[in-house]
């Protein structure tokens, strides 16, 4: 996952340094790179549960009235579907067969050769998250449990736009 920035509130200088990096950063690579934007609506369901709650405990009259008008206000704000979410992410590919000595026709490999693969493939990381904080950039890799939520949200896009994902096994967490 990538962090993002107000690029439109940089100076002149600070946008040119940023493409200048930023291309220095991409004609470094030798592998291919993906960069994956996701908007979604924004769920404040638990904002909005929790205002309801705070409104209901709240012993003045007026500043009762006063949370039930901002949480109506925000929950019309949100029906107009103009509130976003948005994430950034560089995916970074790895093929088995740039393992060195790994068949083509072979399905399963060692422990030594998957640990090479895994070897490689945190490098390519490490660079790529390197090249990006040059550019004013965090990058945070996700772990299992992440990883399967993004790709559970991609193809259930309004459960995950509600707050809703699966319980994920732990034997899968690892």
């Amino acid at each position: 996952m990538v962090s993002s920035q107000n690029f439109a509130l940089k100076s002149e200088e600070e946008q040119k340094a940023t493409i200048y990096q930023f291309q220095n950063f991409l004609n470094s690579l030798d592998f291919s790179l993906e960069i994956v934007v996701q908007s979604r609506k924004l769920n404040i369901t638990g904002y909005l549960d929790k205002l309801k709650e705070l409104g209901q405990q709240q012993e003045n009259e007026l500043l009762r009235i006063q949370t039930d008008e901002y949480r109506k206000f925000i929950k019309n704000v949100i029906a107009g579907g103009a509130i976003m979410s948005k994430n950034f992410f560089a995916v970074v590919p790895f093929a088995l067969m740039e393992i060195p000595g790994m068949k083509k026709t072979s399905i399963t490999f060692s422990e030594d050769s998957f640990q090479r693969a895994k070897s490689q493939l945190w490098q390519r990381m490490e660079f790529v998250a390197l090249g990006l904080r040059r550019c004013g950039l965090q990058c945070v890799p996700l772990n299992t449990s992440e990883l399967i939520e993004l790709f559970w949200s991609l193809y259930h896009p309004e459960e995950a736009e509600v707050g809703y994902y699966p319980e994920i096994p732990s034997e899968l967490i690892r």
